[in-house]
């Protein structure tokens, strides 16, 4: 018998996390847990119960459970990329987001709540909100006319409905170089960022989408706008709130949406903090490769988040669907995921500290400050620091 005969078929790889992947629709209805602990206890102060999970149990799962170093093989990519159960959590996902907020605004508008709880309330209806922006995030991606539209509708929660168009088209396009106005400059906080992110992004996203329909022969504000498509659901949504619910609305709703928008400007802060693209000499850039963007390999955090810490792949492969994307030890590491990093982030002695070191001895940088992307306000002063660069 010879050795063929006694060869055996390679193991069927398998998708040890695809239940664990339910997290990430579920998550979104966190928010409601703080209105359950308030209606069973009375404590107003447990309506902020989700921003103690979030930033205080996630962490610590993260912590205790480790990073995940299971890949799936290039022969599983396809299956995987084809199996429809993936794509219907992220389309699970997007009545979660409108649910959430629907419950905690009538929460707010029919129960004698003190001011301060109606903004807190508010404040964790925006996180929720928040993760529905990385929910349109990854349908963003895809190039189907449902998952485009589903995009849309998330995105409408918080009223952000030019992201995928900014995101796409103007991001992943211009990321990790100084033109860029999502990607943070080494010495630059998070607060002085997002003076640059948030209108910078929308503007270029109206400018992008402008030009995409003047090259069709269609005007900018016609109804193939999909910025304003986004919108108009936005305004439906939230005058119906309005309506519903009063004037107090108001305000809530105001700081929902900034704090979803304040989700986001994080994320896109510590995702490409400090990272540079080298530039040729006829000024173009070398694509995006997988050393510039941060990458965040904990399992708790990607559960809840659909793989969004795994962005190092996701940058190298747009396209690629959420339970696909890979982790390689070599790239840019983050020290916690997303839900760790974003309190240190608000802390700008603190993010500098833990960062910039860790951005100096990267193999790409060793210590070469001309290979970082640095904020040209603070170059001297960092400069006068890291003389040995």
């Amino acid at each position: 018998m010879t050795a063929a005969a006694h060869r055996q078929p390679a193991p069927v790889w398998r998708d040890r996390k695809r239940a664990w992947w339910l997290l990430s629709p579920a998550f979104a209805l966190l928010p409601l847990v703080g209105v359950a602990a308030h209606a069973l206890t009375g404590r107003e102060i447990l309506l902020g119960l989700p921003l103690l999970l979030s930033y205080g149990l996630v962490p610590v799962l993260d912590a205790i459970l480790g990073e995940d170093e299971d890949n799936p093989p290039d022969s599983a990519v396809p299956g995987l990329q084809d199996d429809r159960y993936y794509r219907w959590l992220t389309w699970l996902a997007v009545p979660m987001h409108f649910i959430s907020l629907i419950g905690c605004a009538a929460w707010a508008g029919t129960q004698p709540l003190s001011g301060w709880a109606v903004l807190l309330l508010a404040v964790v209806a925006g996180v929720g909100s928040g993760l529905g922006l990385n929910t349109g995030h990854e349908l963003g991606h895809k190039h189907g006319r449902a998952e485009q539209w589903l995009a849309r509708l998330v995105l409408a929660v918080p009223a952000y409905g030019h992201f995928t168009v900014e995101h796409g088209r103007g991001h992943h396009r211009w990321v990790s170089t100084p033109e860029d106005c999502a990607s943070a400059r080494m010495g630059e906080s998070l607060y002085r960022f997002a003076l640059r992110e948030l209108p910078g992004g929308i503007a270029r996203a109206w400018r992008l989408e402008a030009q995409r329909l003047a090259a069709a022969g269609r005007a900018r504000w016609s109804p193939g706008n999909t910025i304003l498509q986004s919108y108009a659901v936005s305004l439906l949504l939230q005058s119906a709130l309005v309506a519903a619910f009063g004037w107090l609305m108001l305000p809530f709703l105001l700081v929902h949406n900034l704090a979803a928008w304040w989700q986001l400007t994080m994320a896109n802060y510590v995702e490409h903090y400090g990272l540079l693209r080298e530039r040729r000499p006829d000024g173009t850039y070398e694509s995006p490769k997988p050393h510039h963007s941060w990458n965040a390999n904990h399992r708790a955090s990607n559960l809840v988040l659909f793989h969004l810490q795994r962005h190092s792949d996701h940058h190298a492969n747009p396209s690629r669907r959420y339970q696909a994307l890979r982790h390689f030890s070599e790239l840019p590491q983050l020290p916690s995921g997303y839900f760790g990093m974003f309190p240190i982030a608000c802390l700008p002695a603190l993010w500098f500290r833990v960062m910039d070191r860790r951005l100096l001895a990267l193999p790409q940088v060793r210590g070469d400050l001309s290979r970082v992307n640095i904020d040209p306000r603070a170059q001297r002063q960092l400069m006068a620091r890291h003389r040995h660069g």
